[in-house]
């Protein structure tokens, strides 16, 4: 075996003490199996490293097409790159992940080197003397491309992955992560998904050396020779339609094959399209892609309807709209907790529904004053 990993069926355990009685509740993902996964590398210079993993697929034995999914870098404050680099969650790709297990796929969303629980150090920093201005983005990309070309390697080795039919997925740095794996070509991969993809963003409308970034993107599609799908929303607060449509042309007139297509906006910042809407908005535009690369669309594991829970006894906007996004999650590692005061703190994509529970009391405890207690953990209810 080259991975180590627990398959966990239904949902998980909840062996936590929350000093009430739960209500009987549904499993958000009957039919699939979700645990996490050590993703074992080898780097090009001989280097090993292990990298953190989540991996989603359906439940039943058989080899299935594999989605490798890479997330993006957040942004920080000067000093406090390491605990941003830390809060790093591969349950932040929980919607795609279902959405591609559903319909038969292995996913497998893998944080790079530094990020979350993955071995460091953080192989991604700039030049010590690049500047906002100047500052040369191929070194790094070509760096964290290394990752996915690695960790790829291995998980094409698992006993339920199909190594002939792999899929790229990337999100912002993670885009530009899987852009460079295709420009060094990775053996059983099909093609790409790069939602939102770029590298720069210091502050919302702001990209430091945008020119560089668009020269990096022509440079990688000099040797990637695999199809692409490149998916901006109207609305990216990181890479802006413009940027996204220069970055795209330089790639393109390399020599690479890739199609563009620009969503409408979502929500406050459609950045967040993939992690945070719904399929439905950006399910349209990745399956014709999906078809020309030979590789399955149809849904052939269906998924229980998620019955409502009682609304919980809060008092603001802010939390009746966080529950209805709590309850809309389908995932066990989910909590919603409720203060005394009628205030609130929830978390939708935490790693195991023990990390939910104390990071969803922690925010609510942050956020108002008073004691506060879990109203919900997963799809279930819990009583006093």
């Amino acid at each position: 075996m080259f991975v180590r990993h627990v398959l966990a069926a239904g949902l998980l355990v909840l062996g936590c003490a929350l000093g009430g009685a739960r209500a009987e509740g549904i499993d958000p993902i009957a039919g699939l199996l979700r645990a996490p996964l050590d993703v074992p590398i080898v780097l090009p210079d001989g280097t090993r490293s292990r990298l953190e993993g989540l991996v989603m697929r359906p439940d039943r034995p058989g080899r299935f097409p594999l989605v490798v999914m890479i997330h993006g870098t957040p942004r920080s404050e000067p000093g406090k790159l390491q605990v941003s680099l830390a809060a790093v969650s591969p349950a932040s790709f929980n919607t795609a992940a279902i959405a591609f297990a559903r319909r038969g796929y292995a996913t497998v969303a893998v944080l790079r080197r530094g990020f979350g629980h993955s071995d460091g150090p953080y192989a991604e920093d700039y030049a010590a003397a690049s500047r906002c201005e100047s500052r040369d983005y191929l070194p790094v990309a070509r760096t964290s491309g290394q990752d996915v070309a690695a960790a790829t390697a291995t998980l094409r080795r698992e006993p339920w992955a199909d190594p002939d039919r792999v899929l790229l997925l990337g999100v912002s740095t993670g885009g530009v992560a899987v852009t460079a794996a295709l420009a060094q070509g990775v053996p059983g991969v099909r093609g790409a998904i790069d939602f939102a993809g770029g590298r720069g963003s210091s502050a919302p409308d702001t990209v430091c050396n945008p020119g560089g970034l668009v020269a990096t993107l022509g440079a990688l599609g000099r040797t990637a020779r695999l199809p692409a799908l490149w998916i901006y929303a109207e609305n990216d607060h990181f890479f802006a339609p413009d940027l996204a449509r220069r970055m795209h042309e330089a790639y393109v007139a390399a020599g690479a094959p890739a199609d563009l297509a620009m969503q409408p906006p979502f929500a406050k910042d459609g950045h967040t399209l993939v992690s945070a809407a719904p399929e439905a908005l950006w399910w349209p535009s990745v399956e014709p892609f999906l078809t020309r690369l030979g590789l399955p669309t149809a849904a052939v594991i269906p998924l229980p309807d998620l019955a409502p829970l009682p609304p919980p006894p809060v008092r603001s906007e802010v939390c009746r709209t966080g529950f209805r996004t709590f309850q809309d999650a389908r995932t066990p590692a989910k909590a919603f907790a409720v203060s005394a005061g009628g205030g609130c703190g929830f978390v939708t994509q935490a790693r195991t529904p023990a990390d939910a529970e104390a990071n969803a009391l922690a925010r609510c405890m942050a956020a108002t004053p008073g004691p506060c207690r879990i109203y919900a953990l997963g799809q279930v209810l819990v009583r006093e």
